[in-house]
């Protein structure tokens, strides 16, 4: 079976080239044919370095690890053709301790697509095709829209966090930056019933995500944030800069929480850590995600998030340079999609 697929074989070089599928499929995979991707953060930092996080791709790989399927072969899993699928990405094999506790984002042994980390190599999910193991797709409600359903992935990495800083009903959160992760955080800080305001530069993300449950939005070179100090229970750092963290421990109350949901670069860049002593912050760590897969799917399924309003744009897997050109660019608001031809 002939297919098509992109491969980013240098910084900022995406090519395109028709592959063919192995005629065997491995025991415990079915085949899948693409319904809908989106582009990550992680993704445009292979795209923009070919590494990311200090971790370098030693060979071109397939990008793409937020998706939802189509079952092309269930190989005798229990699943019939034709059925949409999301796409838990994280692939575990419960052998470890951290595995076996329900903790499969601490998983030493995991292996993960399109990513660095995972050696060697596994391409990702922008291709027309692909083989992936069944305990790592799940069956959804019918009428689902698969360009919905492929946020389920940074969904649950955004709820991961909003439950690592443990966001209670009533509480007020700021989220930091509203690219793709900050607008999920501010909608899975929104779902547990908490007040939600959020900061970025561009005035559209601020609309974004006021369209998706943030009730007040700053302007972070308009808008005097010293009027921000003190005044959140919780603060979800999505921007990915470090100053932003500074913003954050100024932000959050006293014995407050910070919840670094963000993939910050390494970078020399002055903390002020002395206030994390003076205010008794707590501050956590958030990676992937553990059980959050389930809770995104479902919330996808009960349709109440406006997914259009933070979607940006659509393309095809052959034109997958300019969707990464478009994210790395700095023009997207929201999630940029790729589907098949």
């Amino acid at each position: 079976m002939a297919y098509t697929k992109s491969l980013l074989t240098a910084a900022r070089e995406i090519k395109i080239e028709q592959a063919e599928m192995p005629d065997e499929i491995a025991e415990d995979s079915i085949r899948l044919r693409l319904a809908t991707a989106s582009i990550c953060g992680t993704d445009m930092h292979y795209f923009r370095h070919f590494a990311n996080a200090g971790f370098f791709l030693d060979y071109p790989v397939t990008l793409g690890h937020e998706a939802c399927a189509y079952v092309e072969d269930a190989n005798g899993h229990d699943f019939e053709a034709g059925q949409l699928v999301a796409i838990n990405p994280v692939i575990t094999f419960g052998s470890s301790p951290e595995a076996r506790r329900g903790d499969i984002n601490m998983d030493p042994d995991k292996k993960f697509p399109g990513s660095a980390t995972t050696k060697p190599h596994i391409d990702g999910f922008f291709r027309d095709y692909f083989d992936f193991p069944a305990r790592n797709c799940h069956a959804v409600a019918k009428g689902v829209s698969p360009d919905h359903l492929t946020f389920a992935e940074p969904l649950a990495c955004a709820l991961h966090s909003v439950n690592r800083a443990n966001v209670q009903a009533g509480q007020k959160v700021l989220v930091t930056g509203c690219g793709p992760m900050g607008l999920l955080a501010t909608v899975g800080a929104h779902a547990k019933g908490a007040e939600v305001h959020v900061t970025d530069l561009k005035a559209a993300a601020l609309d974004a995500a006021a369209a998706v449950g943030a009730t007040q939005g700053f302007d972070i070179g308009a808008d005097d944030l010293t009027k921000l100090s003190g005044q959140y229970d919780v603060v979800i750092e999505a921007s990915g800069s470090a100053h932003a963290y500074n913003q954050a421990l100024d932000a959050v109350r006293k014995q407050g929480v910070i919840s670094v949901l963000s993939l910050i670069q390494p970078q020399p860049v002055p903390i002020n850590l002395h206030l994390n002593a003076l205010k008794e912050v707590t501050s956590v760590g958030s990676i992937l995600f553990t059980h959050e897969f389930a809770d995104a799917v479902a919330l996808i399924e009960g349709g109440g998030v406006d997914f259009e309003a933070i979607t940006a744009a659509r393309f095809t897997v052959a034109e997958t340079q300019a969707a990464c050109e478009m994210m790395a660019d700095g023009h997207a608001v929201g999630k940029v999609l790729i589907k098949p031809a």
